[in-house]
């Protein structure tokens, strides 16, 4: 696999899909280590619950219980865990295309950085701080979908 360099130069996909495998695998393996943690600990949470020992007593079958009941009440932690890693997977990125040499916004905030350049890391600061803020909203959303007893009114309306 190649080490350094992003595959510009190339013009087919399929090879440039060579030169993504190590920076996904040193950026998300981390992050998937987390996230397996941390879904784990709340199945366990869920499965120990009444409405868990009500379904197997109803009869359901194990996969019904395990992706009806438990799975869609354990992802709602979930959520939020994912969406409040976005910025450390951004900060994340900027050390990953320094070490593949990739160009990028990494590479910019690095450069703008070493060349004391503050209107560009503040444009960077904010476009990353709206990033942010939108995958805020969009977790809010997401709630919605997975939990039924969240909404985004109040409920007086």
């Amino acid at each position: 696999l190649p080490v350094l360099s992003s595959g510009q130069s190339r013009a087919d996909w399929p090879e440039k899909i060579r030169y993504f495998i190590l920076p996904v695998i040193v950026l998300t393996l981390p992050n998937i280590a987390y996230f397996a943690r941390f879904m784990r600990s709340a199945m366990l949470e869920v499965i120990n619950q009444d409405y868990m020992t009500v379904a197997r007593a109803k009869g359901l079958s194990g996969r019904s219980i395990l992706y009806g009941h438990a799975m869609r009440n354990a992802m709602i932690p979930m959520i939020t865990v994912v969406g409040l890693q976005l910025p450390r997977i951004i900060g994340g990125a900027v050390i990953i295309e320094q070490i593949f040499a990739w160009p990028g916004i990494g590479d910019l905030v690095w450069k703008a950085i070493t060349q004391r350049d503050y209107p560009v890391i503040l444009g960077v600061t904010m476009i990353i701080g709206v990033a942010v803020m939108v995958v805020n909203i969009v977790t809010d959303f997401i709630y919605v979908l997975v939990d039924p007893r969240v909404s985004l009114t109040d409920g007086t309306h």
